[in-house]
């Protein structure tokens, strides 16, 4: 069977990977700290994908609401920053370890509930199915470029914070 490259469903694939990878690190029995890192890197290669490939061609759609397209990049940009205050934790599994995994938590929880609801669901009603495949194969590769270069990395989480507080995020 062909690999679903429809746009939605491969952005909703990876919300569910960075559900899962919450519940790793929220385990103890779990290896926190390889979980943070995947979790990272798929984080920010998603949200770099989405704001490049996705967002700027779902915005040219007459019916799909473009403040809930700028709204999901001020959210990125939230959840990066809550990403970034939990790579800095020096010791998993600290109380510290624990608050700022809880507010990471929260930032991106949000987001996906908002833009599933919003967002894709307007792509959904309107956007062709072969634009959602073009809009997939663009957001697929551009995805696979970002994890590729180590984008998980703190230093690498650091400058895309950086980068969006320089554009007003």
């Amino acid at each position: 069977m062909a690999e679903n490259r429809d746009v939605v469903a491969l952005i909703l694939k990876d919300h569910r990977a960075m559900e899962d990878l919450f519940h790793r690190m929220r385990s103890v029995e779990a290896d926190r700290a390889a979980a943070l890192r995947e979790f990272s890197a798929l984080l920010i290669a998603h949200g770099e994908a989405e704001e490049h490939e996705v967002y700027p061609a779902l915005k040219r759609f007459k019916d799909i609401d473009s403040h809930e397209v700028e709204h999901g990049t001020e959210e990125h940009a939230e959840g990066n920053e809550a990403l970034l205050a939990l790579l800095e934790v020096k010791d998993v599994g600290s109380d510290e370890w624990d608050e700022k995994l809880e507010g990471l938590a929260h930032a991106i929880s949000h987001h996906l509930d908002e833009e599933e609801r919003t967002i894709l669901n307007g792509a959904r009603e309107n956007v062709s199915g072969d634009r959602r495949a073009e809009l997939g194969a663009a957001f697929l590769s551009a995805r696979e470029k970002h994890l590729a270069s180590d984008c998980g990395s703190t230093e690498q989480v650091r400058a895309v914070v950086k980068s969006a507080r320089g554009r007003g995020h």
